[in-house]
């Protein structure tokens, strides 16, 4: 007898260490203490094996590199060098922490989920949800050093559900997805790479007054008001070539450890495109999967791209990995080189001509003879909407001109 309820025990251990199929809600407790919390949505699927779906507004982000073993529940985020590790408590919990391998300091915050658990927001109809929708004029940190602008652009729909994004001169945050609570704005994403929440209170003169928060180790003030004439600065005068007529030339190894340079004859009478780029970074991410499917376009009619990678670890085979996992995520056809360097103010040493690197992506546009005809600093990501879709007309216009 005992041994039977031994054995029922241990079955039910069995089938109770596999998530059940469907909707689930995770949050991640950027600040416990304040009871600052970050939820997103994800889906597990169970066919041929487990694996989850991220969930932020339009992008779905599959994740396939899931173990388990007892009750533990360790997955592996895609690209990124970051990972849940979790304990799971019958079938509808998840409990555990997020860890981020790319930071030393404050690289763990703690995570639940559960299954079912509804909307990734309460949301509410007591303020309509299109009060928020349309275009914003945003200052970030204001009144301060380090205050920068961006552009707020919100999407509303049904039971005051949000979606949008913010443009800034390095970039954007990707897609943002959440609701209005009363008055209140909630949006967030989690991509594996970046945890981003924002929330914003509407003040009666109609701007809105709120915080960001970037994981566990950055938080800002924010403020914004309607503005349907804001734009950016120029992202093609940011970063410039020092000595508009100098041919630029660079050597750094690829994942082989082979020395490439831009003389080398792959790259001789070919229009070039030069990514200055990260595999931790979200917005050379969405710049890659771009880039991919152009070089696989126009590579045969004269196009090649090379990427320089600035990883965040001084371990050549750590950093070689990260951007192999990149390679293998978006089907890069193109070389990537591993700079064994990090930061912009290294990247900006090692790249001399220019006159700084501001941003990751900074991408040059060189022509035939190799000279440089663009330099655009970030990227303008598929959450953006327009000006995605005007980065990619321009874009494209520039390299069949330079093409013929």
């Amino acid at each position: 007898m005992v041994k039977i309820c031994f054995l029922l025990v241990f079955v039910t251990t069995l089938l109770a260490a596999q998530p059940r199929e469907g909707a689930w809600r995770g949050v991640l407790q950027l600040k416990p203490s304040e009871g600052i919390d970050l939820p997103f949505t994800f889906n597990v699927r169970w066919q041929g094996g487990v694996s989850l779906v991220i969930q932020n507004a339009k992008e779905h982000i599959e994740v396939n590199e899931v173990k388990m073993e007892g009750d533990s529940f360790l997955f592996r985020m895609p690209v990124f060098d970051t990972e849940f590790r979790c304990r799971l408590w019958n079938d509808t919990l998840l409990t555990g922490f997020w860890l981020n391998r790319s930071r030393k300091e404050n690289n763990t915050i703690p995570f639940t989920a559960r299954f079912g658990a509804g909307s990734r927001f309460e949301a509410s109809r007591s303020k309509p949800g299109d009060f928020f929708h349309g275009k914003w004029e945003v200052t970030f940190s204001p009144n301060s050093a380090d205050s920068s602008k961006a552009i707020g652009m919100f999407e509303s729909g049904t039971n005051g559900y949000l979606q949008g994004t913010f443009r800034t001169e390095t970039g954007d945050y990707r897609y943002l997805e959440g609701s209005s609570y009363g008055s209140r704005l909630q949006l967030s994403a989690f991509d594996g790479s970046h945890a981003f929440l924002f929330v914003a209170d509407a003040l009666p003169n109609g701007t809105l007054k709120g915080m960001f928060y970037a994981g566990n180790t950055w938080s800002e003030a924010w403020v914004a008001r309607r503005n349907q004439g804001f734009e950016l600065r120029d992202p093609e005068k940011l970063t410039y070539l020092k000595d508009p007529e100098e041919v630029i030339q660079f050597s750094f190894e690829n994942l082989s450890s082979q020395t490439v340079s831009l003389t080398d004859k792959r790259y001789l009478d070919k229009v070039v495109i030069v990514q200055i780029m990260g595999s931790w970074c979200p917005n050379c991410m969405d710049e890659t999967a771009y880039l991919s499917t152009l070089y696989n376009r126009f590579q045969g009619k004269g196009l090649e791209v090379i990427g320089l990678a600035y990883e965040r670890t001084s371990d050549p085979e750590k950093a070689r990995n990260n951007v192999r996992r990149l390679k293998a995520r978006f089907g890069v056809n193109y070389e990537i080189l591993v700079t064994g360097l990090t930061g912009k103010d290294q990247a900006s040493t090692s790249l001399p001509f220019l006159n700084g690197i501001m941003a990751f992506p900074t991408t040059l546009i060189l022509n035939k003879d190799h000279r440089v005809v663009s330099v655009y600093t970030g990227f303008n990501g598929p959450a953006t909407g327009k000006a995605y879709e005007e980065y990619v007309y321009k874009t494209e216009k520039l390299l069949k001109s330079l093409l013929k």
